[in-house]
């Protein structure tokens, strides 16, 4: 395996391998893995001949009261899990090699962004696109994989993968749990014992409003409201949103119809928590 920390070095390393025959594959994380990051690289190494990973926690993407200077940094353990699962290159960039002080520039997508996340975290997708983009023009890869959980930003990126033509197939990967429904999340190491028993009400509260979807429920308002009053029965979180979307727009939905997304944000003590679960009307 390779680790390279400089855009140099990567551009000479994807200069030396512009031929791949069944394509690169690549994994963009800010590190601190777990399963779910390795279920990522897993899927790109059964589908790719290369597969590249990056490193790097982007300050873009953190607001000015959120966790940058906290967030967890193992990266002897990452880079031997990398090992592990047969990745070829590691990009992992100091913060001052991948944003020079002179760097000025940002890639937005509008619409997609104003809504959940967005409007909790008003720069938030801006640094995710903008480093996304830096990445895509330096890897060049054929493949990019994202997990479920993060489906907004899926959604984000497919758009502007879309509207840039930057030539990149979009894979997105199931959400992987814990056994209690738990979404994975390097953040889950924050919550205290009692939070971390309680966290898994977001998931079953959205699972719950799937069913009264999938048994005929048309208000969206019902089920938002069936699933608001699951979390506040059955915990103290502090309800961000919980909303049924279409699931491409991400619009917030007056009838549950069609292909749908519900998001859902809490918040448990400093702890913040966004989980997703998709579903069809069939009736």
């Amino acid at each position: 395996m390779k680790i390279i920390r400089t855009v140099r070095g990567l551009r000479l390393w994807r200069k030396r391998h512009s031929s791949e025959r069944l394509g690169l594959g690549f994994v963009p994380t800010m590190g601190a893995f777990h399963i779910g990051h390795q279920s990522l690289m897993q899927r790109a190494r059964r589908s790719c001949e290369t597969v590249v990973v990056s490193i790097f926690v982007n300050p873009l993407q953190f607001g000015p009261t959120e966790d940058l200077g906290e967030y967890p940094r193992p990266r002897q353990t990452d880079l031997a899990l990398c090992r592990k699962e047969g990745v070829d290159v590691v990009f992992l960039p100091s913060r001052k090699e991948f944003y020079p002080p002179d760097f000025q520039s940002s890639v937005t997508v509008s619409r997609l962004g104003q809504h959940w996340e967005g409007a909790h975290r008003r720069t938030h997708f801006q640094g995710v696109t903008t480093v996304v983009t830096k990445l895509f023009n330096l890897v060049r890869p054929h493949r990019v994989y994202f997990g479920q959980k993060d489906y907004q930003q899926f959604c984000i990126i497919k758009q502007m993968v879309r509207d840039l033509h930057q030539g990149v197939d979009m894979v997105m990967c199931p959400t992987i749990r814990e056994s209690d429904g738990l979404a994975l999340s390097s953040r889950n190491g924050y919550l205290s014992s009692l939070a971390r028993r309680t966290a898994p009400v977001l998931y079953h509260a959205l699972h719950l409003g799937a069913s009264s979807i999938r048994d005929g429920e048309k208000s969206s308002a019902s089920v938002e409201a069936l699933m608001q009053s699951y979390v506040q029965k059955a915990s103290k979180a502090k309800i961000d949103y919980l909303a049924v979307c279409h699931a491409e727009t991400l619009e917030p939905l007056q009838r549950a119809q069609g292909r749908m997304v519900l998001l859902g944000a809490v918040r448990l003590g400093k702890v913040r928590l966004i989980d997703n679960v998709l579903v069809k009307n069939q009736k």
